[in-house]
């Protein structure tokens, strides 16, 4: 069954993505952490599907980022992938996994790849980690970008706050995903950065820029558990809600609870 608004149903790849920024085609990116949730992000049309590090902070209720694994995100990419038919699957690669160096860098990555079957990996940073990500690429490894807000970095920057306001950040930023976009990465992830440089960004480089608080660009990224409408703790300003899950589980569930100590459930059709 074809997603919404989807006439080509074929696998999408890092070049199918370039073609749809040249023609103006706007890209659907949202996370997955599981098997069904990807399969059902899948169907409905998502053109990439992030297995992020944020399954640290939804899945398993950790403050940050910083405490989930290699292991973790591969267990967590290798469900996603097994529910995918048409989407990129892009794993983040976790902290700590390619900052120390470039092997390290690349032999994680690889390891990634290996284990989980997705499609590509995801790296925050700019300049700081360019050897990495060529070698990543020497590899055969495609390599998303992620600049702004790195949450990874949030002990460094100390707040959540809009990154790059000022000039010398701006110019920094546009300056890395220059370097970044000629290393040969497919696409940028630009998060919490003003609408007018992500403009900037999108009219400075041929690969697709995505989203994220950012503005309007060549696509947009959300984390699934947030835009269903799942976690009523978190409402940043770039957050639109599609659905209200977490009403709608708690009634389900409520009911459930109520039916069971009613003894109405199980009922004579419900039982063998």
């Amino acid at each position: 069954m074809p997603g919404y608004l989807v006439d080509d149903t074929r696998k999408v790849t890092t070049h199918r993505l370039k073609e749809m920024k040249e023609q103006g085609k706007k890209i659907a990116m949202l996370t997955s952490y599981d098997y069904t949730t990807a399969k059902i992000v899948d169907e409905a049309g998502v053109d990439i599907i992030l297995v992020g590090d944020s399954a640290s902070n939804v899945m398993a209720g950790n403050h940050t980022t910083l405490p989930i694994t290699l292991d973790q995100m591969i267990y967590h990419a290798r469900s996603v992938v097994r529910g995918v038919k048409r989407a990129l699957v892009v794993c983040d690669m976790p902290f700590g996994t390619y900052q120390v160096n470039p092997v390290e860098g690349v032999r994680n990555a690889i390891r990634i790849m290996q284990e989980t079957g997705c499609d590509a990996v995801k790296l925050e940073g700019g300049v700081e980690i360019l050897d990495t990500v060529r070698k990543i690429l020497d590899a055969g490894i495609p390599v998303m970008g992620h600049l702004g807000l790195t949450p990874q970095s949030i002990n460094k920057f100390g707040t959540y706050a809009v990154r790059a306001r000022e000039d010398a950040e701006a110019a920094r930023l546009l300056s890395d995903a220059a370097a970044l976009a000629e290393a040969g990465c497919f696409g940028i992830v630009l998060e919490k950065i003003p609408a007018a440089l992500t403009q900037k960004v999108v009219e400075s480089v041929d690969v697709p820029i995505i989203g994220i608080g950012g503005g309007p660009a060549d696509g947009q990224v959300l984390v699934i558990d947030d835009m269903l409408g799942k976690n009523k703790d978190f409402s940043p300003k770039f957050l639109r809600r599609y659905a209200d899950l977490h009403t709608v589980m708690l009634d389900a569930i409520g009911q459930y609870v109520t039916d069971v100590k009613s003894c109405d459930f199980p009922n004579a059709q419900e039982q063998y």
